[in-house]
């Protein structure tokens, strides 16, 4: 059973002043926690990272200076009501606003959580026939909310009805819930993908921290992984909860370690009612600087950020160019010397 109401929650946690007086508002999310993911909080730590992913506070009822309920600029693109063609190449469907737990974080809070429910199969054929048309879009996010809390029957038929349109399309299934209820992950829940013979599926998940990695989990996702399904790891940098190189560092290589490949680390979108998790760019490039340093090319997420205004998403890195004279280029390596690279003649 899911905690869903501050009651229940007080009878798991001590709640500090700033939780309690946390109201449910325009700018906030509702409360679900699941109790998989209860389970692995520090109740007698109120700074838990886990904790303060998932525990409301009264700092969400309040809008910072620039943030919006749709920074993205989302909502300009979208074609339907569920379906989002912010890129020329991909495009969004909104499979349900539904999840099994709200992140605090959460940087779709003017669609999640509204109890709308999934898509009718009316909205899906919509998106459906405009994939069909619109050839130049190669991959789609099946997203929402999380796709998963549908039931299988549901989603193989979500599934089914876009796959007829356009068999080519690759599928990015994005969804907490290997991190949140591992236990959905089940036989059949992948056989609904293995039924489809067509262009392939990856694994879209977010883990912010390490200790979200349990066994459950990559077991979870290595059903997916042992099903053809590739895993893709979409962190967001969250102030007081992985805003460190060890954090990072630990994560990374976890994920490496479970066949998951660390993609992007986000930086947070200035959505409504998210500054206090917001981290200082300047901290931001320093962490990305050092993760650098000390990962692989394997375990090391392209730090990111998806711009105001429908920007789209733009890498954040250290230039590690010097200069170009005479033909010559001089880099900086990453332990601050000086290296000559010339150009072909």
């Amino acid at each position: 059973m899911s905690i869903s109401t501050i009651e229940q929650l007080e009878s798991r946690i001590s709640l500090t002043e700033e939780e309690k007086a946390w109201k449910e508002g325009p700018l906030s999310l509702p409360l679900l926690i699941t109790d998989y993911y209860m389970d692995l909080i520090d109740a007698s730590d109120e700074n838990d990272p886990l904790r303060r992913q998932v525990v409301p506070s009264s700092r969400e009822n309040s809008e910072a200076v620039l943030e919006d309920p749709d920074p993205l600029a989302e909502l300009p693109n979208s074609i339907t009501e569920r379906l989002i063609h912010r890129y020329e190449s991909r495009a969004a469907f909104l499979a349900t606003d539904i999840c099994a737990q709200y992140c605090r974080h959460c940087f779709r809070r003017r669609f999640t959580g509204n109890m709308q429910g999934p898509a009718t199969k009316e909205e899906t054929s919509l998106a459906a026939e405009y994939l069909r048309k619109n050839t130049q879009i190669t991959e789609l996010l099946l997203t929402g909310g999380d796709p998963l809390t549908l039931s299988d029957s549901a989603l193989s038929e979500m599934v089914g009805i876009l796959r007829q349109a356009r068999p080519d399309l690759v599928i990015r299934i994005c969804t907490r819930m290997v991190a949140v209820q591992p236990s959905r992950i089940t036989d059949s829940l992948i056989n609904v993908f293995k039924a489809f013979k067509t262009a392939p599926f990856y694994l879209m998940v977010q883990f912010n921290h390490p200790r979200e990695l349990t066994e459950e989990a990559v077991s979870a996702c290595a059903k997916f992984i042992d099903a053809g399904i590739p895993a893709m790891n979409q962190s967001v940098l969250l102030r007081g909860v992985n805003d460190s190189v060890p954090v990072l560092q630990e994560l990374c290589n976890k994920l490496v370690f479970a066949r998951i490949k660390p993609y992007y680390l986000f930086q947070g979108d200035l959505v409504s009612g998210t500054s206090s998790f917001r981290v200082p760019l300047e901290k931001g490039l320093e962490i990305e600087k050092e993760l650098r340093r000390c990962l692989s090319g394997l375990a090391m997420p392209v730090y990111a950020a998806d711009l105001p205004q429908g920007g789209g998403k733009v890498p954040l890195c250290g230039s590690y160019i010097e200069g170009f004279e005479n033909g010559i280029w001089t880099f900086r390596t990453l332990e601050g010397e000086k290296r000559s690279y010339p150009d072909p003649q």
